[in-house]
């Protein structure tokens, strides 16, 4: 089965949270905080494979996930970093993001490639020890991981691309120029999925695709056409072969407009391309007059025109003499520049919602959790930090203003305590 488009959903790691301990050692009467910060979350790393060809292995498996990072412990331990997940994917791939469609990353580079950053570790107590706060019973808590919705889409490197109606030829040509096997047969759409083929003509090597033939209306999605025409993207030459003998279609010059058509639908920059148009099937007779019809339309445009028998061979060494003399003119293959601008990340909001009912304010805000989770009530430096960011952050000045007085009740989730000016 071949699979060129899939969605997937990939999420980093957690990072770990930092640690609350204490160094506690005979002989050693102040140990003063000893935890250690929490370890990065695992990020997820796409890893070009020159083994596929196909997005099969996205079939039955859309969802990735990195290793969360550990937490921190006692003696100043960093925890444990998160394993990184490597997503092996053919090296014609490119990443979009799912919600916008713009392109992230082209795999053809080569290298391997970050999609998501696991997230930071988050601090031991040690960090917030200070001359006047020496045993600090808090710590930080890890991120999250960077989280995705992404569209894998397979490009595939090829230089040369075939392009046609059906059972012009097409994959008997690539059988012939190549070591590639494509099905053959003399009926429509016999090849279902594009093929690939490695061309060595003296020196040069070069690499063709065999698309699956067009028919009017492909850009829009009819027949096979228009799932595979992505294929010839990165093209630098397209080869637009027909058949001049008229055997199954009796006007070339008609369906060489028609794709042409299909092919400017598709993409007006990939139909600007330069073609050689191949008259395929000579070996069984065809037409002067159109030919010579079809030879000054190539003239006007600036193409050059070959008359093959591709199952016989004639012609056909000339044809890639002239290919291969070709791509040394053409320019590099396409290469996707990334669109999409990563958002900077959101500054952590620490708006809150204040309620009363009579003489009791309850205070809520998803931050407030964070912060109530951290703190040792117990214990007079955390409680005092835990006052002081409640000024800092606007909590303090927010019940001022929605009119609490003195010796009122402030609920904060589980927590209570009076209000003192």
């Amino acid at each position: 089965m071949f699979i060129d488009q899939v969605t997937i959903h990939i999420s980093a790691g957690r990072g770990g949270n930092g640690c609350v301990s204490f160094r506690r050692e005979k002989y050693v009467s102040h140990g003063g905080p000893d935890g250690g910060d929490g370890g990065r979350g695992g990020s997820v790393v796409f890893v070009p494979d020159e083994g596929k060809n196909t997005l099969l292995d996205f079939k039955y498996r859309r969802k990735f996930a990195a290793e969360n990072g550990a937490d921190g412990a006692a003696r100043k331990f960093m925890g444990k970093y998160g394993k990184d997940i490597e997503i092996p994917v053919p090296k014609g791939t490119v990443i979009r993001d799912a919600e916008t469609g713009l392109v992230v990353h082209d795999m053809s580079d080569g290298e391997k490639f970050v999609a998501a950053k696991g997230g930071r570790g988050g601090w031991g107590n040690t960090h917030f020890a200070t001359a006047t706060r020496q045993t600090p019973r808090f710590a930080k808590e890890g991120t999250p991981g960077e989280e995705k919705d992404l569209i894998l889409e397979l490009k595939m490197l090829a230089d040369v691309g075939f392009v046609g109606y059906p059972n012009v030829g097409k994959s008997t040509l690539l059988s012939v120029i190549s070591s590639a096997k494509p099905k053959v047969a003399n009926y429509h759409f016999t090849t279902l999925a594009p093929n690939l083929g490695v061309i060595s003509y003296y020196e040069k090597t070069f690499v063709a695709a065999d698309i699956p033939g067009l028919i009017d209306g492909a850009a829009e999605g009819a027949g096979l056409g228009h799932d595979f025409l992505r294929h010839i993207d990165r093209c630098r030459l397209i080869l637009h072969l027909f058949d001049v003998s008229g055997s199954e279609r009796p006007d070339p010059m008609e369906d060489i407009l028609h794709i042409c058509e299909e092919l400017r639908k598709y993409s007006p920059e990939l139909a600007s391309r330069p073609q050689i148009l191949v008259g395929n099937k000579i070996d069984l007779g065809y037409d002067e007059e159109k030919v010579e019809q079809i030879r000054a339309f190539a003239k006007e445009k600036g193409w050059e025109l070959y008359l093959i028998a591709g199952e016989i061979e004639e012609g056909v060494p000339e044809l890639m003499k002239a290919v291969a003399e070709k791509l040394t003119e053409l320019p590099p293959m396409k290469m996707f520049e990334p669109e999409y601008v990563e958002k900077p990340p959101e500054k952590e909001d620490y708006g809150v919602d204040i309620q009363h009912n009579g003489d009791v304010y309850i205070v809520r805000g998803e931050w407030l959790k964070k912060l109530i989770s951290r703190t040792d009530f117990d214990d007079y430096e955390s409680l005092q930090h835990f006052q002081r960011v409640l000024r800092e952050k606007g909590v303090i000045e927010a019940l001022e203003q929605a009119g609490i007085d003195e010796g009122c009740t402030v609920r904060i989730y589980d927590i209570e305590f009076d209000f003192l000016f």
